[in-house]
């Protein structure tokens, strides 16, 4: 348990070991995704904001996860292969989780839970979720699914 997602890893999406300790300094976004939901189109505006900041010592994390509805069926491959050709996903896209209940990941543990994150505690509410962690990998903001990644109040929280 820790105060930064720093300390934690995940598999990403080619099945690689992805290890957060290399977003040090850097802002990151932190997004549950899916391939079948009404707020899918959200990749689009997710990729627009990654493209503009990506040169700015910020990303985008996406997690795919079947929680809501079963809105998100598919493999890896089939995610990888969505993201790619319907949106040209270009930021770093994980391998498919389980972002709520007793067997969500760590990293939504301590995206969740405050004696992990120390801020504050939270449930992913549906898709397209957002955390907003600052360049030490301390959780600041979580932002509804509906909020467009585009919205200004991310943009000036990108920017400070």
């Amino acid at each position: 348990m820790s105060n930064s997602i720093h300390d934690l890893v995940a598999t990403d999406i080619k099945g690689a070991t992805f290890d957060f300790s290399s977003l040090k300094g850097k802002k990151v976004m932190i997004v549950n995704t899916a391939s079948k939901c009404g707020l899918t189109p959200q990749y689009e505006k997710l990729q627009e904001l990654y493209e503009n900041y990506k040169s700015k010592n910020f990303t985008i994390i996406g997690f795919p996860s079947n929680d809501f509805m079963s809105q998100e069926p598919g493999d890896n491959d089939e995610i990888s292969r969505f993201c790619v050709e319907n949106y040209g996903v270009t930021f770093k896209m994980m391998g498919k989780i389980i972002v709520k209940g007793e067997d969500k990941h760590d990293v939504y543990q301590f995206l969740t839970d405050k004696s992990w994150n120390q801020k504050q505690d939270s449930q992913v509410e549906w898709n397209f979720q957002k955390y907003l962690l600052n360049e030490n990998g301390e959780l600041e903001k979580v932002v509804l699914p509906q909020t467009s990644p585009l919205d200004q109040e991310i943009i000036d929280w990108i920017e400070s």
